[in-house]
């Protein structure tokens, strides 16, 4: 059997398919899907292709070379998630100084919200010894696009054994979890990446781009995620430039609790209406991605001391990151702004209490995307622009008009 070596070219283009945290796929198959231009008036919104009878869809799995066989992940299964786990974190993205690792909790969170088909969550074990050497996943989601709510497949976590990357696994996989989609007469997907694929530009439909803001500067500079960790008086400063308040100052701020999720419902929906591509969030959904769960989502709302109405709200996720030969920090904790609105409290003001909480959690560094309104707060509150921190974000088989800007998009993967 053929391996590429490390660092190939075969493995780099295969490689290449890997994602930011649980947010990215390759190219999706069928290029005529792809080929709409955003801005051509003479083409109506909408879908590009139509749907076509469940009985004309492939019916059984693409082929596999014969040493390799399909299997479906019961994420529910403690063993099954450990492996996956396992898996991920030997495989996805590696080569880099800090990895992403995702715990057992985020990888269920993300790949099994409300809904979910579990056939969806696909992957590839070598017939002999049933080791797992391929994954990929995809979650329904109702998507607004302007006045129009359709089903979508949010296309999640793809990654090949850093051995196999020569075999062309990947565009199997794809193949393969696209028919599964269409077998649940799902014809449109969303999914982002950190660059722009050999595929026509006008399949992208937002390009974003990650600010961060040190919590724990002392830390990131002794690891070197940041430059000047061996300049003692570059650290002084830098940590006194990012200090916190001890606690928030909003009064009312708390953790969000079950009896908020009609309120926060509420409040998602009233605001993701002034963009022009949003989640269709209903409870069940608010339930799911935005109750707080332990090491994985954290969400806290503004009640009014005199009235007690939740006004505001706030959220991010965790993602740790692992530290390759590093004696004092095995990891760095990472937070991504998830969703926050903001209707009596400024939303700079509710997300420097974001800042404060998450700091107080042993977080070390908050990432947000420049979408919806995020663009008001990341320089009033010391983020600066990663290197490298683009993502892409592509319908497919869904023509717009035009390509929205950041501060039209309510999307966060």
């Amino acid at each position: 059997m053929s391996i590429s070596q490390p660092g190939s070219k075969e493995e780099k283009s295969d490689q290449i398919v890997e994602a930011n945290p649980l947010a990215s796929v390759a190219s999706l198959p069928c290029s005529k899907f792809l080929t709409s231009q955003h801005g051509d008036t003479s083409f109506p919104e909408g879908p590009v292709e139509p749907a076509t009878l469940l009985s004309e869809v492939k019916q059984e799995p693409y082929n596999l070379p014969s040493q390799y066989e399909w299997t479906t992940c019961d994420l529910k299964s403690d063993d099954m998630c450990t492996e996956l786990y396992n898996f991920l974190k030997l495989h996805f993205g590696t080569g880099q100084l800090f990895q992403e690792t995702y715990s057992m909790e985020l990888l269920r969170w993300a790949l099994c919200p409300p809904g979910y088909y579990q056939s969806w969550h696909i992957g590839v074990r070598v017939t002999t010894s049933k080791k797992l050497v391929a994954f990929i996943s995809g979650v329904p989601e109702r998507i607004r696009v302007h006045d129009e709510v359709v089903k979508f497949a949010k296309i999640n976590t793809l990654c090949v054994h850093k051995k196999l990357r020569s075999k062309k696994l990947a565009s199997v996989m794809i193949k393969e979890v696209t028919r599964r989609v269409h077998l649940q007469d799902i014809w449109q997907a969303a999914y982002s990446l950190p660059d722009i694929r050999a595929k026509p530009a006008s399949s992208i439909v937002c390009h974003c781009e990650y600010w961060l803001r040190m919590l724990n500067p002392k830390k990131l500079m002794d690891v070197e995620f940041t430059s000047g960790g061996h300049d003692k008086v570059k650290t002084r400063m830098t940590i006194k430039l990012y200090k916190l308040p001890d606690a928030p100052i909003t009064p009312g701020f708390r953790g969000m609790e079950l009896r908020d999720v009609p309120a926060v419902t509420g409040l998602l929906r009233n605001y993701l209406r002034q963009f022009g591509v949003a989640t269709d969030f209903d409870e069940n959904d608010v339930k799911h991605w935005l109750l707080p769960r332990k090491d994985v989502v954290h969400s806290y709302v503004v009640e009014c001391p005199e009235t007690h109405d939740v006004t505001d709200f706030c959220s991010f996720y965790s993602v740790s990151l692992s530290i390759d030969k590093n004696l004092e920090y095995k990891t760095v904790e990472c937070a991504y702004s998830y969703y926050n609105v903001a209707t009596k409290t400024s939303l700079p003001q509710l997300m420097n209490d974001a800042l404060i909480v998450s700091k107080q959690k042993g977080f070390d560094v908050f990432y947000a995307l420049d979408v919806m309104h995020n663009e008001s707060f990341v320089k009033e509150l010391k983020f600066y622009r990663g290197d490298s921190q683009m993502q892409y974000y592509y319908l497919y088989n869904y023509r717009l008009r035009s390509a929205l800007t950041p501060s039209q998009f309510g999307l966060v993967f």
